[in-house]
């Protein structure tokens, strides 16, 4: 149990690095959708790579023409997509720090109904109250680490966008459980993550050149040449889907999510602290410590219990 919570923290600690080099393939694209492409067509890639290895097999005509094609052949993809084009539109509107905390809030919340009700072909878990004690933990940790009481809310933000949010921060656990019942129905955790991957990646196409009209980028910006490295974070949002799909049926959707948030908020302290990604140095304080104490605690409520 505890591997596999340590795994869902690893798997959770490629998200911030997945963004920051994606922020690095921006400054030569230009434009976030495509880069979300190029990040998506990459994982694609090397799932179907994979695949190409391990299952053969599920990668013939005879077999894609035995399938029934039910819905979470479809939307784990999409719900990929709809997160990532939802928090470009708020980050400006709400500002970063609201983003994170309204959309983790609605991941925990419809993780934990997943888990009770059993949603998506999900094993129904019973709720238990400290269940519900863990939630709270780890969002007061979550908020406390986002403080920041040197900004003051300057305007009243729009209740239409903060639902949003919470509307749009649902889709993470969906797309996991959605994805692990794929899993199930083709009998391989990575064949499903490569559909997930290219339905995410056939959307971010039309919609790329729908609002851009393009899928180039310069191999020059800001005196930087290109490099292909950068590509890499295709690869690790695919190790991540790959990770939650693998974990969800062991660890529920809850506990599957927490492991990754976790491990999304350790390694975006150490990027801050160290400044990696030539970003500027936010060193680890006594604040830090202690939400980092309450999530931890949160995590292991939801574990023990």
């Amino acid at each position: 149990m505890y591997l596999l919570i340590l795994l869902g923290i690893l798997g959770g600690m490629s998200v911030p690095l997945q963004t920051s080099i994606n922020a690095e393939l921006s400054k030569f694209t230009r434009a976030v959708f495509i880069t979300s492409f190029y990040s998506f067509l990459v994982g694609t890639i090397a799932l179907f790579s994979v695949n190409l290895l391990l299952n053969p097999e599920k990668l013939t005509v005879s077999f894609f023409s035995s399938q029934d094609y039910s819905y979470i052949w479809f939307v784990g993809g999409l719900m990929g997509v709809v997160f990532l084009t939802a928090n470009i539109v708020l980050l400006p509107r709400i500002g970063a720090a609201l983003t994170v905390i309204v959309t983790v809030t609605g991941q925990m919340i419809i993780g934990i109904m997943i888990d009770t009700f059993g949603w998506f072909e999900a094993t129904p878990q019973p709720l238990h109250p400290m269940h519900l004690a863990g939630v709270l933990f780890l969002i007061f940790g979550i908020i406390y680490m986002n403080a920041n009481k040197k900004l003051a809310v300057q305007r009243q933000h729009s209740r239409a966008w903060v639902f949003l949010g919470l509307f749009t921060g649902m889709m993470p656990p969906m797309q996991t459980a959605v994805n692990s019942a794929l899993s199930a129905e083709v009998d391989s955790a990575i064949f499903a993550a490569f559909i997930s991957f290219l339905m995410g990646t056939v959307t971010l196409f039309f919609i790329a050149l729908a609002v851009h009209r393009r899928l180039t980028f310069s191999f020059r910006a800001q005196g930087a040449k290109f490099n292909p490295l950068l590509f890499s974070a295709g690869l690790l949002g695919s190790v991540y889907i790959g990770m939650n799909i693998v974990l969800m049926p062991h660890l529920g959707v809850t506990l599957t999510m927490m492991a990754a948030i976790f491990g999304q908020i350790i390694m975006g302290l150490l990027i801050d602290h160290f400044g990696l990604f030539k970003l500027p140095k936010q060193p680890i304080d006594r604040r830090r410590i202690i939400a980092v104490m309450f999530i931890v605690a949160g995590i292991l409520m939801l574990q023990i219990f």
